[in-house]
């Protein structure tokens, strides 16, 4: 097989599904069999507002598969293991990679965003950002979650969140439903607000220990309701809203990390943040050597994922099934994931 079907962006709004060749890999990198790969709002805006480099560009970051070949020098993974992609591509010499802290690099590209990614039956990516999950006992359709599950996990590690302690998630559409999930991990008493019920009964089933319809109170009345004093609060609407509700319910000490981003400027009241020593935490991609393994980890810990994704679409529908609800707001589903070698939708697998 020399040729495969890709998703391919050519411009602004322009996707197409085409015939692409199958590169080789180059030294140090690996070719992998796309056997899932997610769909997120990031996949999203780059159809509706442009990519972050010159297109054409495959699209697609979130994505599984096995090993097919690898280039010189690749010990690991090897040919026929089944991998999870970071997607994150770091040099590996700048000051951040030399520190661990890689998805700060200074010449940072990620597959499917600067260069191709796993929206295809094949990609080559370099070897390093794969992990090797062969021994993992887990479904492919469950490891496509694995990269916003790493998401999450760098997300609650940024906030230092732990055991004992009480956190306070907004928003639990899309990335927050993993952060629900990673911070209940921790051991952490955790709030989930949202404006949808439906995302509420999954927060709880996600290890939410208590659910609140967001909006309808204010966020510091809620807590005072159920005597909570929140030490770290994750605001992921990314809603102007969302951010002053936050803010208004933060108290002395708390950590406050806003992972929805902003599209408009924000005031920041720095003399009361600083009078009340907030710690306010960024957060950006994740670290592939330490939170991708963990995202994998906390994928083992539920035997069900179908609540999050269940349904997987083929390349075809990835525009009409995918893109355009997530740009639209009516997505049926927390995750859409896609199965380059189906012409028909199907359940996803989770079971083991």
């Amino acid at each position: 097989m020399t040729a495969m079907r890709a998703a391919v962006l050519h411009a602004v709004g322009d996707l197409r599904v085409e015939d692409r060749p199958i590169l080789q890999p180059g030294p140090g990198d690996a070719l992998v069999r796309v056997t899932v790969c997610g769909v997120c709002g990031t996949d999203a805006t780059e159809f509706s507002r442009g990519l972050l480099s010159e297109p054409p560009v495959t699209l697609g970051h979130e994505f599984a598969g096995v090993v097919e070949a690898v280039g010189a020098g690749v010990e690991t993974p090897p040919v026929g293991a089944a991998v999870v992609c970071g997607a994150g591509i770091s040099c590996g010499e700048c000051k951040p990679c030399r520190a661990g802290r890689t998805n700060l690099c200074r010449r940072y590209r990620t597959a499917g965003l600067q260069v191709d990614g796993g929206l295809a039956g094949y990609v080559v990516v370099p070897a390093r950002t794969l992990l090797d999950v062969s021994d993992s006992g887990l479904a492919s359709d469950t490891l496509g979650l694995a990269q916003p599950m790493a998401i999450a996990v760098h997300v609650v590690r940024r906030s230092g969140l732990k055991a004992g302690q009480d956190a306070v998630v907004v928003g639990v559409g899309g990335i927050g439903a993993f952060i629900t999930f990673a911070a209940a991990a921790t051991g952490a008493r955790v709030i989930a607000l949202d404006r949808v019920p439906d995302r509420l009964d999954l927060a709880r089933d996600l290890g939410a220990s208590d659910v609140v319809i967001a909006g309808e109170r204010a966020l510091a009345d809620v807590l005072a309701s159920l005597g909570v004093e929140a030490d770290v609060l994750f605001e992921v609407s990314g809603s102007p809203a969302g951010l002053a509700d936050v803010l208004g319910a933060a108290l002395p000490g708390a950590v406050i990390v806003p992972v929805g981003v902003q599209k408009e400027p924000v005031t920041v009241p720095l003399g009361s943040w600083t009078l009340r020593e907030y710690t306010i935490v960024g957060s950006v991609a994740h670290v592939i050597a330490d939170d991708l393994p963990e995202a994998v980890r906390l994928l083992g810990a539920r035997t069900d994922w179908s609540d999050i994704a269940s349904e997987v679409l083929p390349l075809d529908l990835l525009l009409d099934g995918a893109l355009r609800p997530l740009l639209e707001g009516s997505s049926t589903q927390i995750k859409t994931l896609v199965d380059p070698w189906i012409a028909e939708p199907r359940p996803a697998v989770h079971a083991r």
